[in-house]
């Protein structure tokens, strides 16, 4: 994060922990806030890989689970980052602006992924660089979000999956309960601007506010402790506009055809609450009370909800979840508690 940014966020009161800020006084009015309210959010948890270059969309569509021949400054996309085995080690959103594309996903997953990506450039004319010290990363959020952000940036994406630039602003309109945009600053001056305009009528929240945000839309992210756990379906890409099945080969693409075309899915991810003292964390087991020792599913995120209790996105078994009883942590555990997504799973015949 930059000296300055980090000085101006400091200001307005934020409390920081590793370099990331987690609220700016009062978390549990944040969290109310939140989900009721305009809010906006710095990013500093998410990075921005930059890859350019002539054969960069090349590279790309061979290397990501979308197609990547789609993109063009005036849209967007999640697009997956898998294994041979068809196994998500990194989740994007990719935007482009001219000749250069932008994947943003988790920092705590961004030096893995891109030095990965950096081995199969091979010979072609692709650099991928680390660019997240070139923008300042700002989130969004609430009902009178477009109307303040259009006030703010002159203009904006009018919906979910497109966006627009000005000379030193990025805006993706991204899928929320509220209308929800992810801005990118190329100046410290700019994200100021934003950052003041907002501020009038909105409420700075933290990383953790912003991540219930993402959850109550049934967004996933993939952080370092659940890289390589799920393949594309089982975190609903299929249904959230990650996925395409007719752009040809990329790693994985055989597994995640076939789990579409000749399997059934067996796990996929859903949208729970979990009344608990102890945070829940990507990567946590979930158990039914009928097994005990093998785990049905793993938490996706999870954050607090201004209710009490825990927000949660986890990958379950399909039958676990229709049993209507799942534990965290054990099979005597906390209950995870089904609530509905904001789309609906596809018709299975």
């Amino acid at each position: 994060m930059k000296t300055d940014w980090k000085d101006l966020l400091t200001d307005a009161g934020a409390e920081f922990e590793d370099g990331l800020v987690m609220h700016y006084g009062n978390p549990e009015r944040e969290c109310e806030v939140t989900l009721s309210g305009l809010v906006f959010s710095d990013l500093s948890h998410l990075g921005v890989i930059a890859v350019h270059g002539k054969d960069a969309a090349g590279f790309l569509q061979s290397q990501l689970s979308n197609d990547v021949s789609r993109i063009d400054d005036g849209n967007h996309q999640l697009a997956a980052y898998c294994t041979p085995k068809g196994r998500v080690i990194g989740l994007f959103r990719l935007f482009r602006q001219d000749d250069t594309f932008y994947l943003r996903l988790p920092a705590d997953t961004l030096e893995a992924v891109l030095q990965r990506l950096r081995l199969f450039v091979l010979r072609a004319d692709v650099t991928l660089e680390d660019v997240s010290e070139n923008f300042v990363r700002i989130g969004i959020s609430g009902e009178d979000a477009s109307d303040e952000l259009l006030s703010a940036a002159g203009k904006l994406p009018e919906e979910p999956h497109q966006a627009v630039h000005t000379d030193n602003l990025t805006l993706l309109r991204v899928p929320g309960i509220e209308p929800c945009y992810e801005v990118y600053a190329s100046s410290i001056e700019a994200a100021q601007k934003l950052w003041e305009a907002l501020n009038v009528r909105g409420a700075p929240v933290g990383m953790a506010a912003w991540r219930l945000l993402q959850i109550q839309a049934g967004m996933p992210d993939i952080y370092a402790a659940t890289t390589d756990l799920f393949v594309p379906q089982m975190l609903n890409l299929q249904l959230i506009n990650g996925l395409d099945f007719k752009k040809g080969c990329y790693p994985g693409q055989e597994i995640v055809a076939r789990t579409q075309y000749l399997g059934k899915l067996k796990r996929r991810m859903y949208l729970g609450h979990i009344q608990s003292d102890q945070p829940p964390q990507p990567g946590d087991s979930l158990y039914t009370p009928a097994d005990s020792k093998q785990a049905c599913g793993r938490i996706v995120d999870a954050q607090p909800h201004p209710d009490g209790g825990f927000s949660a996105l986890a990958v379950l078994q399909i039958s676990a979840a229709d049993s209507n009883d799942v534990r965290i942590g054990a099979s005597d555990g906390p209950v995870f508690s089904l609530h509905s997504l904001p789309y609906p799973f596809e018709q299975v015949a």
